[in-house]
């Protein structure tokens, strides 16, 4: 109970007494875009946890699956503006949806006060065991030498994946041919198959065939190596300077909601990111916790939303 007293003497100071001393009053609906099982799901329902530990109230996982997070988005944009709504955001609902789904219902700067941003994913550039590169390096003289023969696939047209390579083609200037499938395992199995010879996949996807032989990991997409796979290097050190692609998980609540509350969440959410449990749950999905300010996860936000516009629109992909 020091902890719900410390935050209603928070609230009190900011919000007033009369809504201060209610919040947390009832269980806090986090909404998330995807179904049940995956990463999102998973480190939102560890997060859930930790804040009815801290808070006094549970918070219960609503999935909402489909439209590339859209449904998701829309729910929380219009849901009441009262600490009560949280949507666990993905790189699509915040960022991507912006130049990849026509009439995108939700304005992701306007529709919603950001939180935190709470984890961040790379993609591991991943070849097959025939490829003739063994190193990243080798892969971008590879491609130069052979200019659209090196076939990529990725889980879809416009999906993080997709466009993590399309802003490759552009730094690094050479010419690859975009396979898309309905599925980042059927991405997998062609190129375990040698019918594809390059894929940006998420870390514990590939990591099996790598270590068994079949596949050879080459590089990380993120600005730092990943801690808990520190023997790739990043695709910015081998050779395509200043190269970042990541997918990312943040919490945001609707806009207007009071700034009291957030900040607390905010407090909240980051220490929880900071314990052992969540770390080993995040470095198993090939994952590293975010660890932003409301303020600082806004700007990230924006940077994202006109980086993958820019990527959009030099590489012509065709929109929804």
């Amino acid at each position: 109970m020091i902890l719900r007293s410390a935050a209603i003497c928070v609230l009190c100071a900011v919000t007033g007494v009369a809504s201060a001393q209610a919040w947390p009053a009832k269980p806090i609906r986090l909404i998330v875009g995807f179904a049940p099982g995956g990463v999102t799901d998973i480190v939102a329902r560890a997060l859930g946890q930790k804040l009815y530990e801290r808070l006094g109230q549970q918070v219960v996982v609503d999935n909402r699956a489909g439209g590339s997070g859209t449904i998701a988005a829309v729910t929380t944009a219009k849901s009441p503006p009262d600490g009560y709504t949280l949507l666990m955001s993905s790189i699509s609902t915040m960022a991507t949806n912006v130049s990849t789904v026509k009439n995108l219902p939700y304005d992701p700067v306007r529709d919603f006060a950001p939180v935190t941003l709470a984890l961040v994913t790379p993609y591991l550039a991943t070849v097959t065991a025939a490829t003739p590169a063994n190193n990243f390096r080798e892969l971008i003289a590879l491609a130069k030498a052979r200019p659209g023969q090196l076939n990529f696939g990725s889980s879809g047209t416009g999906g993080g994946a997709h466009l993590a390579v399309e802003l490759l083609k552009v730094m690094a200037g050479i010419d690859l041919t975009h396979v898309p499938y309905k599925g980042s395992s059927l991405a997998l199995n062609d190129l375990l198959g040698g019918h594809i010879q390059l894929t940006f996949s998420q870390p514990p996807i590939v990591l099996p065939h790598i270590r068994s032989g079949k596949l050879k990991g080459l590089a990380i997409s993120s600005a730092q190596r990943l801690s808990a796979l520190p023997e790739f290097p990043t695709i910015a050190e081998s050779g395509v300077a200043g190269y970042e692609a990541t997918s990312w998980q943040g919490i945001v609540a609707p806009a207007a909601t009071p700034r009291a509350i957030v900040t607390l969440l905010n407090g909240e959410i980051r220490r929880a990111l900071q314990l052992p449990e969540i770390g080993a749950r995040l470095a198993a999905e090939g994952s590293e916790p975010g660890n932003t300010t409301p303020g600082e996860f806004g700007a990230y936000i924006r940077r994202e939303i006109a980086k993958w516009q820019r990527v959009v629109k030099t590489s012509g992909i065709k929109t929804e």
